[in-house]
């Protein structure tokens, strides 16, 4: 990982599985990239047990090789993003499925002790040092293991990492300045999407969806922060597209115009859980009590 710049506000996202990076917060990253901000990506695991999405994709060839081709996706999302990234090396926990669920995979990232796993973190989190760092609620945003992993994961490293008496192996210790959560999927931007687009007279993808979501407003009235990125939803886009095992370009992630989009929900959300600076709430920037030369500095 190339040194980050000293004067140059640096913010982190953690993420389970390749093609995560662009489903959640994608936009928000151009944004701040095309701003001057240096932007890391840390993929928990590989996604060698996702299963493969876009049906154009999904040929003996591709499962035969599934790890490689995910890694040569993220390689093109990584570039289109401006990004750096760098990979935990956990094997993916797979999603179990049946009732009761089958144990998880020997050996795979959400088995992994919590000390062992987050150690790679803190010093990803020493070297590169993040004034802001996102990552996923105590839920995963959705109960994928992996995800819920990578919350613990997260949490617990930027503690570690703030602390000179824990891995001291890792490098010099480094505070986070601030923590968010991302809630790229919240139940109100889904319901006006969907009003929207019923409103146009067009076929809305979230049908089946909001009548399955059972409302949680307490949850909804979490989030804290609403960075306005809708110039960037192209680039979000052809992100998602690089994961081709993942996203079908003819899919119901493209089925919301652009311009829907744009004008019903321009921004992308998230809830501050931890900060040392003060900001007023709500935000609309995740530096937000960061910016000043002398925050910077620190």
């Amino acid at each position: 990982m190339s040194e980050p710049g000293e004067s140059r506000l640096r913010l982190m996202h953690v993420h389970a599985h390749p093609d995560d990076e662009s489903s959640k917060g994608a936009a928000t990253t151009a944004k701040y990239v095309a701003e001057g901000v240096d932007v890391h990506v840390v993929t928990c695991t590989g996604g060698e047990r996702g299963s493969v999405l876009n049906p154009k994709m999904d040929r003996p060839d591709v499962l035969a090789n599934i790890t490689e081709i995910r890694r040569q996706e993220m390689e093109r999302a990584r570039e289109i993003l401006g990004v750096t990234q760098d990979w935990l090396g956990f094997v993916d926990s797979g999603w179990p499925e049946g009732d009761p669920k089958p144990p998880l995979p020997e050996g795979c990232f959400a088995l992994v002790p919590l000390e062992e796993s987050a150690a790679p973190l803190v010093r990803l989190i020493r070297s590169f040092r993040p004034h802001v760092l996102t990552t996923y609620d105590e839920h995963g945003g959705y109960p994928h293991p992996d995800h819920i992993r990578c919350h613990e994961v997260s949490m617990y490293a930027v503690d570690a990492a703030a602390d000179p008496d824990r891995y001291p192996e890792a490098g010099p210790p480094w505070q986070v300045l601030k923590v968010y959560y991302q809630h790229a999927f919240n139940r109100p931007r889904i319901e006006a999407l969907h009003a929207e687009m019923l409103r146009r007279g067009l076929e809305s993808p979230y049908e089946d969806r909001l009548k399955e979501w059972k409302p949680d407003p307490a949850h909804d009235a979490r989030i804290t922060t609403r960075v306005e990125c809708a110039e960037y939803f192209p680039v979000r886009d052809r992100a998602l597209i690089a994961h081709a095992t993942q996203i079908d370009p003819d899919g119901p992630w493209f089925h919301v115009p652009l311009d829907v989009q744009r004008s019903v929900w321009p921004t992308e959300d998230y809830e501050l859980v931890r900060s040392t600076v003060e900001s007023e709430l709500p935000e609309d920037d995740l530096f937000a009590g960061i910016r000043a030369p002398a925050t910077l500095e620190s």
